[in-house]
């Protein structure tokens, strides 16, 4: 039977250079932020959902995810909405993935993992880490914008701090790739000890 390992963290911390990682070295990793975009696309159940409710098609009748993350973005309400159509549809989607594998480690990468509760679904959760300050600096960088805009983004999830306290396993991504991989391997290193334990 695979044993469940939630990956998360918050905006900015580096979570994709984990699941990068574990990609290229041959581990199972099932992302929530591919299948919320397949969410998004017409074949999808979620479609004619979303359309109903926002104006976000393009010229071709695609959903923009521009659009929509521009009606989102300041409104709480129409947010709550669209996580309430996409977030169903990715939990059911990870189930299947998780139920089809034969993989004795299944990696969930999930950004809202505890906002979502999709913890419930994991025997253990890795919060991948960084103190705020560095998250804030990095967010600026990589989104071009300024600190009122990186504080309200930080402000949609839980607080890193409080993730690190509710994480199993805690990778430190505040240094170099090297230091990370070597923080990545000891965390599968405990997890695959536990592993054979059970």
């Amino acid at each position: 039977m695979s044993r469940v390992i939630g990956i998360t963290g918050s905006i900015a911390v580096g979570k994709s250079s984990v699941t990068q990682y574990l990609r290229t070295h041959g581990y199972c990793v099932l992302d929530a932020d591919e299948i919320s975009h397949q969410a998004l696309e017409k074949n999808s159940g979620c479609y004619h959902q979303i359309i109903a409710h926002f104006d976000c098609l393009d010229e071709n009748g695609n959903i923009s995810r521009q659009k929509l993350g521009q009606i989102v973005f300041h409104d709480a309400k129409k947010k709550a909405l669209l996580e309430s159509i996409i977030h169903p549809y990715v939990k059911t989607t990870l189930q299947e993935g998780i139920e089809t594998s034969q993989e004795p480690l299944i990696f969930l990468d999930v950004p809202l993992l505890y906002e979502t509760h999709m913890d419930e679904m994991c025997d253990s959760v890795i919060v991948v880490y960084v103190d705020e300050m560095t998250q804030m600096k990095r967010l600026m960088a990589r989104n071009h914008i300024d600190e009122t805009q990186a504080q309200h983004l930080m402000s949609q999830q839980i607080s890193i701090e409080r993730k690190k306290d509710m994480g199993d396993y805690i990778i430190d991504n505040r240094y170099g790739f090297e230091e990370l991989y070597q923080n990545i391997e000891r965390a599968l290193k405990d997890l695959k000890d536990e592993t054979v334990c059970d």
